[in-house]
């Protein structure tokens, strides 16, 4: 199974927030984001920062894809 976080990259687009900046609203590292972007697997804290710092929930940034 893999994980994609093209929600998320969406959501940014949306929110007409840069990646940098997210870093800096959730407390979150700029390593994570990049294995983020390589639908890579970060911990779930990680997401929850995120998730608090757009208002939103996982199902909104991710997906798992078979």
């Amino acid at each position: 199974m893999a994980v994609s976080y093209k929600k998320l990259w969406k959501m940014l687009i949306d929110k007409d927030m840069k990646k940098k900046e997210l870093c800096a609203r959730a407390g979150i590292s700029s390593s994570s984001l990049t294995k983020m972007g390589r639908n890579g697997h970060v911990t779930t804290e990680v997401l929850a920062k995120i998730c608090t710092a757009l208002d939103c929930t996982v199902d909104d940034i991710m997906e798992i894809v078979p």
